[in-house]
């Protein structure tokens, strides 16, 4: 650092390193890419010890899989230990009650203050959608690196109906920040939430306008869907940064929302998950100064990540060269993607000139749309020709075609055949719950559901092949068949076959997409998960700690890791914009103390094993039915100050938020549990709603009012 920097980097500024989505172990079986993940994530963590960062923040996704392997928890640890463990000490302090914060794990306190650890750079993460906490005590890798004293696992979310976040208070000289989060929950649920006002944001009540908030969340940011992401306008105003994470294209200079007045920085991924334009963007991580009020934000090229170059080319734009009556059109068509392969190559180690530290071998992609009459070849021979010089030579060329409108299409089925067809890339990025309800979309009327809904099944399928719950589907259907014969009896129906299905059709429509539906699924999950844990089902073999997969329905690419039972897929289970779903029940105590000492006691962690490995198709044979168990007008400095890492220039500071604002909303628009004083869970929130000034950062739980 130079010395010009030095002079802002006082005992009031705050430095953070920001980062998201490293997705470690990410095809760590590959002999050429298998230790991309480790490589960068070395680099970020030593880079964040160069920098003698305060503490490094982390937006979810540090692990690909949801049970990642022994060689990516072990590159983990070592990195962690290598760079955040030494006898630098902290400058900053934990101002809220860590019972509460952290009150998930057996050591309600940050790592630093831990008597027996030397921590010298904390780490704070949120979970992601691939690291999400699930099996029957909901723990997940994050926890382990906790109770490691290796990591801060915070943003754990408890209920499925409503969600409150308390933020983690941290000062440092005169800065003060309020650090909030949300680990990763199924987009369909966190846009209801938000949509019936039942997600709240505490604030602290003592010097409201003092604080920098800093928001940390992972969710899908880009729309997929009618609900299947979460809009800008949801979060709160009084929000003076927000680090996105999930999305992996590279967008880490903030971006001012116009609505909401707020900065967006989304670093994205760190390591190439897709073959997707996006992941092309150059790679950074970002250094955050904050001092005051004011922020700035400077971005860090990661020089350890492969290159990765795409092309799209359209062969009906080159009539000059070739038409589809052409003789020989097709090697023609061939010899031109191999000069474009090599245009690329070429570019790419021109990029590489220079950087030793760039991988020798880059991901190249050509996507060519041969619409028109033209013919495709057989792109594994042409692969072979690259073989030595890329790292993807399975998926460096890829062909589409225009689809054609048709009346019907509505009436056709699924290609399941075109769809195993396609690259693994794209492969990783289908969701299990998005191809049952598309199947039962397209089916015909007598194979549709009768008793149970698609998005119910779809969730109970996800869970099996995800998290391999192999009495998931069992005990919905089990379940359900219970609750709908429960409801007949009640309402006295008409023993009539049309009388009892015209019942069940309303009893089934009357939950589709509501909260009753979700707990439905989680109710069928937890009762597997009992069953399985009863002591008459251990075997022998749950206490086999090898690397080698159980033997499941399933092909797997990835090893399993230690803990019984085994239930991850572990093959990676999508790229960017994939969605893994927190479906396990979390109990936590909350400690009533305000000391940063004290100790908070988890419940035992039970034993659990895995039981008679089934396929889909069994587990849809249904069993014997078991025993039922403020909105204001703000402000803003007219640019963002981002600063490359490069330059030499001064550090300079820009205020996101003025101190005070004037209000031109009523407060009956704020949600009215925000005022509830919260001062028994150690930290004092406000709950005055007539002060005589306006301020802009008052209320907090305003969401989905646009």
């Amino acid at each position: 650092m130079t010395s010009s920097r030095n002079t802002v980097d006082d005992e009031d500024t705050f430095k953070i390193l920001i980062a998201t989505d490293i997705h470690l172990g990410y095809l760590e079986k590959d002999a050429v890419r298998g230790n991309d993940t480790f490589v960068t994530f070395d680099e970020i963590m030593k880079c964040a010890k160069q920098n003698e960062v305060d503490f490094v923040l982390l937006g979810g996704d540090l692990f690909h899989d949801n049970k990642p392997s022994r060689k990516a928890m072990h590159n983990c640890m070592e990195a962690l230990r290598k760079y955040c463990m030494g006898d630098k000490p902290i400058l900053f302090e934990v101002l809220s009650d860590q019972a509460v914060n952290f009150g998930n794990s057996k050591f309600p306190w940050v790592n630093y203050q831990d008597e027996n650890l030397n921590i010298s750079i904390p780490v704070f993460s949120v979970h992601g959608n691939h690291d999400d906490p699930t099996g029957a005590d909901g723990l997940c890798a994050l926890d382990l690196l906790s109770c490691a004293g290796m990591l801060n696992h915070f943003g754990r979310s408890l209920s499925v109906e409503k969600l409150e976040i308390s933020p983690v208070l941290l000062q440092k000289g005169s800065t003060q920040i309020a650090l909030y989060g949300i680990g990763s929950i199924p987009d369909e649920r966190l846009y209801r939430m938000f949509v019936n006002n039942q997600v709240t944001m505490l604030r602290p009540r003592e010097d409201e306008n003092s604080w920098f908030n800093l928001f940390v969340i992972h969710q899908n940011r880009s729309k997929h869907g009618a609900t299947n992401y979460i809009p800008e306008q949801f979060l709160d105003d009084f929000l003076d940064l927000v680090v996105w994470g999930h999305e992996h294209e590279c967008k880490i200079a903030p971006v001012r929302n116009e609505q909401q007045l707020f900065y967006i920085t989304q670093p994205g991924s760190s390591v190439v998950t897709s073959l997707s334009p996006g992941e092309a963007v150059k790679k950074h991580i970002g250094l955050l100064r904050v001092k005051g009020r004011k922020m700035n934000l400077q971005k860090i090229p990661l020089h350890t990540v492969r290159q990765f170059l795409i092309q799209d080319i359209t062969l009906m734009d080159y009539p000059d060269i070739f038409s589809p009556e052409q003789p020989n059109v097709t090697h023609k068509v061939q010899a031109f993607c191999q000069q474009k392969v090599e245009e690329m190559l070429e570019e790419a180690e021109k990029e590489r000139l220079g950087n030793p530290q760039t991988p020798e071998k880059p991901l190249i992609r050509l996507r060519v749309d041969y619409s028109g009459g033209f013919e495709s070849f057989n792109t594994m021979r042409f692969s072979q020709k690259f073989v030595d010089r890329v790292a993807n030579p399975k998926d460096l060329l890829h062909f589409t075609r225009q689809r054609e409108a048709k009346d019907g299409m509505r009436d056709e089925g699924i290609d399941f055949e075109a769809l195993l067809s396609r690259p693994s890339s794209e492969v990783l990025q289908l969701r299990v719950e998005d191809l049952v309800k598309e199947y039962f979309q397209t089916a015909e009327k007598n194979m549709q559901l009768s008793l149970l809904t698609e998005q119910g099944m779809g969730k109970a399928v996800q869970e099996f092949v995800d998290k391999e719950e192999r009495d998931a589907i069992e005990e919905l259907i089990s379940y359900q068949l219970e609750k709908t014969q429960r409801y007949l009896r009640e309402r006295h129906v008409e023993a009539s076959e049309e009388k009892i299905d015209e019942e069940i059709r309303r009893f089934r429509e009357s939950k589709r997409n509501t909260a009753e539906e979700d707990e439905e699924v989680q109710e069928a999950i937890n009762r597997a998960k009992a069953h399985r844990d009863r002591p008459d089902n251990i075997r022998d073999d749950d206490f086999n700690l090898s690397d080698e997969p159980v033997d499941v329905a399933m092909e797997s690419d990835e090893d399993s890791i230690s803990e019984p039972p085994v239930r991850g897929r572990g093959r990676g289970s999508r790229a960017r914009g994939g969605r893994g779903q927190n479906t396990t029940t979390r109990g936590r105590a909350r400690g009533t103390g305000s000391q940063s000492g004290q100790r908070g006691r988890g419940k035992k962690a039970l034993l659990s094993s895995p039981v008679k490995t089934k396929s889909i198709k069994e587990a849809f044979q249904a069993p014997a039915a078991r025993p039922s168990r403020s909105s204001a007008p703000k402000s803003y400095a007219k640019e963002v100050n981002i600063e490359d890492s490069d330059s030499g220039d001064d550090v300079s500071f820009f205020n996101p938020k003025p101190a005070q604002k004037v209000s031109s909303v009523p407060s009956t628009s704020r949600n009215s549990s925000q005022g509830q004083s919260q001062s028994y869970k150690g930290v004092c929130y406000d709950d005055d709603d007539d002060e005589d000034e306006f301020d802009p950062f008052k209320s907090s739980s305003r969401h989905g009012k646009r």
